[in-house]
């Protein structure tokens, strides 16, 4: 019996795997680029509505929360349009609503189309994932989403460098449409690059949503696993949300302009999330999570001292340990979602993966501000180790169940 080539996963050194890698690293520069870009605008968002910063902090997250509510829904709409066609016009609408806010009259409108964004770039979010543990051989998968994952930091600094400097150059509108142009480019880059759907043979009617969710549900180790993206994006994001605050007062005192140099620290998972993704995919991934979640505890750790060049080392240190957690994590929900029932779609696991990450996001990188504003600084970190340590004991209990031959990508 003969197996068509449609049906074979993508192995690494083939032409379609390299494409992949590509779009994948497009894609996430364009969406994250644009679902954070006006973070470095909120105070001339301010002055031009006449709002309080914290009004003008919604346009960050209408976008992020939209995203958030969608990922699983969109999950199941794309593996019944299809992943690839959603992917491409998630990003194009994303761009197109980018520019439309460039010309809002009102910040409710503003915020609006910031809602709006945040959907079309659940798109290709919550799709990306599910797409490359369908389509990629296992051996292959972790140095995949590890590119996908280096383009989202990538994304995630350079939208934010573009829009601070055409802002200031410019105002936030023409920031807004700066930034549009330098995304389009990397959609295009993505619609050419993405390998086009394979055919669908069409055996047996199409499963309901929640047949195809309730298999993930009942999988032990892949709730254990969600575990992880739930306690260290929470951990992530309470560190840079309130490191801010304590850098502009004493003993630092620091301008805040200089402060939001902080997020160059992004470029560090850059580049772990390539590292840990090759590395992954040649030893086990129970270690390799288990490794990177103690490398963040070190940095988190590490900026405790009221010393800047300590505490800005740890920052990179903590970055970069939670974003090669982030990419070995990631690439092994597929591995983990077909091990439970050979005949399961994993997509819709991804998707799970996805609402646990960006769920812990507005979970604790609210309530550890109770922490900050007892405690101050080591209260945060204290609380932050709490969390990576749930994350520790989430990981270690999971398997990574590969044979030895796919772990070395025979």
């Amino acid at each position: 019996m003969t197996t068509d080539p449609a049906d074979e996963p993508l192995r690494p050194g083939t032409s379609d795997l390299r494409r992949l890698n590509g779009a994948m690293l497009a894609a996430g520069l364009a969406g994250f680029g644009m679902l954070y870009a006006t973070q470095p605008l909120m105070p001339q968002i301010a002055d031009e509505f006449d709002v309080s910063a914290a009004a003008s902090s919604l346009t960050i997250s209408a976008a992020t929360g939209a995203l958030a509510v969608c990922v699983l829904p969109m999950t199941l709409f794309a593996e019944a349009v299809g992943r690839v066609r959603v992917m491409r016009w998630g990003l194009v609408a994303a761009v197109v609503l980018l520019l439309l806010s460039a010309t809002a009259p009102s910040l409710a409108v503003l915020i609006g189309l910031r809602a709006l964004l945040g959907v079309a770039v659940a798109a290709v979010v919550a799709v990306a994932m599910g797409h490359v543990g369908a389509v990629v051989h296992p051996a292959a998968v972790g140095a995949t989403m590890g590119l996908y994952v280096a383009g989202n930091t990538l994304g995630g600094v350079g939208g934010r460098v573009v829009t601070a400097v055409a802002g200031d150059l410019a105002g936030w509108r023409w920031a807004d449409a700066t930034l549009a142009a330098f995304v389009a480019v990397a959609v295009a880059t993505f619609w050419v690059l993405l390998p086009a759907p394979r055919p669908v043979r069409a055996t047996a009617p199409r499963p309901s949503s929640a047949s195809l969710v309730l298999p993930h549900l009942r999988n032990g180790a892949l709730l254990r696993l969600l575990v992880v993206p739930f306690t260290l994006m929470g951990a992530f994001v309470a560190v840079y949300n309130y490191l801010a605050f304590r850098l502009v007062a004493p003993p630092f005192s620091l301008p805040v302009a200089v402060v939001g140099a902080v997020f160059l620290a992004y470029l560090s998972g850059t580049a772990t999330s390539v590292l840990a993704g090759r590395l992954a995919a040649r030893s086990d991934r129970r270690r390799a999570v288990v490794g990177w979640i103690l490398v963040m505890a070190a940095g988190a750790a590490m900026t405790v001292p009221d010393q800047l060049v300590v505490v800005v080392v740890g920052l990179v240190v903590f970055t970069g340990g939670f974003f090669g957690a982030h990419a070995v994590a990631s690439g092994w929900v597929p591995s983990i979602a077909r091990r439970s029932d050979a005949g399961v779609a994993t997509a819709p696991a991804s998707g799970l993966y996805l609402l646990a990450y960006y769920a812990g996001s507005s979970t604790f990188g609210a309530l550890v501000g109770i922490a900050w504003t007892r405690d101050g600084w080591t209260g945060t970190v204290v609380s932050v180790a709490c969390l990576v340590a749930v994350a520790l004991v989430a990981a270690l209990s999971v398997r990574d169940t590969r044979p030895r031959d796919v772990r070395a990508g025979r």
